[in-house]
């Protein structure tokens, strides 16, 4: 089940590969992710070391929120991959000009997972060339509408 997606990385960039991960969350984040208080439009992926971390989530606290902690809404949380998965990403990301963009916020077994992927950005000439397809595929479909009335 999606909680939330990052539509502007589709348009943004060409998405070459994904990958699941694991994000290292507090408890009061949870309870907010599951109330739908989340927001990955802004966030990237950086590399610190020999680990992935995912910089600039936006996840606001709800008002219920425990007196005793100071929530944090932006603030980088580590990312759990398999050693040879974060390798893989690091030798592409720093060799062939790849960027890691967060896609979208999912549970999966009752956990929160963060799906990944390896991406190249896009010129401004491809931007008008993806949205000029998906204009041409609206117009065929609502056609297509239109003849089965």
């Amino acid at each position: 089940m999606t909680i939330a997606d990052n539509k502007k990385a589709f348009f943004d960039y060409f998405i070459e590969d994904r990958f699941e991960a694991g994000i290292v969350l507090e408890g009061w984040e949870v309870k907010a992710i599951r109330d739908a208080r989340v927001q990955i439009k802004e966030a990237y992926v950086t590399i610190k070391g020999d680990e992935l971390y995912l910089f600039g989530a936006h996840i606001s606290a709800l008002p219920t929120a425990s007196t005793h902690i100071s929530p944090e809404a932006v603030r980088t949380r580590k990312l759990l991959l398999h050693r040879s998965e974060i390798d893989k990403l690091i030798s592409r990301v720093t060799r062939s000009g790849y960027t890691l963009v967060p896609l979208n916020l999912h549970y999966k077994g009752g956990r929160v997972k963060c799906e990944i992927g390896l991406a190249k950005g896009k010129k401004m000439h491809d931007k008008r060339a993806t949205e000029k397809d998906r204009d041409g595929k609206r117009e065929v479909e609502s056609a297509m509408k239109t003849n089965r009335r």
